[in-house]
Formats: C-alpha cells, sequence, structure tokens
C-alpha cells in the first residue's frame, strides 16, 4: 500500500533522487530517464482516454496500470538482488505482453493490410494514440539504453516494444478501422 501525506520532501533539491531500492541518483541518469518517460507516456494515455469509449478507454485504463507497473519495475535496480528483498519488487510479466499481443490480433483482424505507411492523424483519438506510439517508442529506446549499462527486466523491453504495436494497431482501429487512416504520398510535394 503505497501512503502520501507529504507531497514534497525537499529531498531532490540538489538535483538527485531516490530509486525503489534507496539508490540515491542523479535525476538526469539513465534510469529515471526510462522510467520518468514511462511516466509521461502515461499521462498522454490518460489524454487519449478522453476521446476513447467502451472496450478501447477500457483497455487504455489497464495499459495505464501497466505502465505503473513499469515504472515500478525500472525504477528498481538490481534484479538479481530480488530474492533478498524485504518486499518482492514488482516486475513486468510476459502475462502483460500476452495480453497485448491477444488484444493486437483481435483489433488487426478487421483490419485491412497496408499499402503505404501511414501518418499519424485521421480522428482525434488515432491523433492521440499515434502521440503515444512514438513516446512509447522513446521510452524503450530508453529503456534498451539502460539495459545496456545496467541490469533491466527483459519484460519490461518488450512490453514496451509491444505497446507501440497496440498504439499503432488502435489508432488504425479508431480510423474507422483503417478506412479513414491518413497515408503517405511518397514525393507527393516535390
Amino acid at each position: 500500500m503505497v501512503v502520501l501525506n507529504k507531497i514534497y520532501t525537499r529531498t531532490g533539491d540538489k538535483g538527485d533522487t531516490a530509486l525503489g531500492d534507496g539508490t540515491r541518483v542523479a535525476k538526469h541518469s539513465a534510469r529515471v530517464e526510462a522510467y520518468g518517460t514511462a511516466d509521461e507516456l502515461n499521462a498522454f494515455v490518460g489524454v487519449a482516454r478522453l476521446e476513447a469509449e467502451g472496450e478501447t478507454d477500457t483497455a487504455l485504463a489497464r495499459i495505464q496500470n501497466d505502465l505503473f507497473d513499469l515504472g515500478a519495475d525500472l525504477c528498481r535496480p538490481g534484479m538479481e538482488k530480488d530474492a533478498e528483498a524485504e518486499y518482492p519488487p514488482l516486475r513486468m510479466a510476459q502475462s502483460q505482453v500476452d495480453r497485448l499481443e491477444g488484444e493486437i490480433d483481435v483489433m488487426n483482424g478487421v483490419l485491412e493490410p497496408l499499402r503505404s505507411f501511414v501518418l499519424p492523424g485521421g480522428s482525434k483519438l488515432a491523433a492521440h494514440l499515434h502521440v503515444c506510439r512514438t513516446v512509447a517508442r522513446r521510452a524503450e529506446r530508453l529503456a534498451v539504453d539502460l539495459a545496456g549499462q545496467e541490469d533491466v527486466n527483459p519484460a519490461a523491453v518488450t512490453y514496451l516494444n509491444r505497446l507501440s504495436d497496440w498504439f499503432f494497431v488502435a489508432a488504425r482501429v479508431a480510423n474507422d478501422n483503417g478506412k479513414a487512416d491518413v497515408l503517405w504520398i511518397p514525393g507527393a510535394n516535390r
């Protein structure tokens, strides 16, 4: 259970912050960049939900919760020490990746194959989902960079990769099942 009765602590006033294991690092560290971008993505998902309804909104709510799980995972270094921790750290699981893949397969089942690249846009919801897609890709790049320097749960990186695919397919569904996609016309303005 998380209890936050005081929002400001003044402990980060000199440019450092505490990770999930209590280690203090610079606020611009690779780990903080990775989980901070996951948090930024979560905010963009919240904006997308303003336009979403029904199952799409429900799926986006699940994704928001997953993104908090992801942040908890990324802010806790040292997976090799998980068994020694007083409380088992929250880690992303393959089941979360599998759920995304299943949802992608269902959404993709109603779409015609692409014959061109899709430009971000179309409906308001699709445009928001494309922003989410690009921020998810940035979060993935940062997580991959972090994994090159420190121990990172592979399921966290895989989740971000699949999540950006989810946003792409969901954006196409939001564009009248792809019928209202804005397609790239190579060299159109030469």
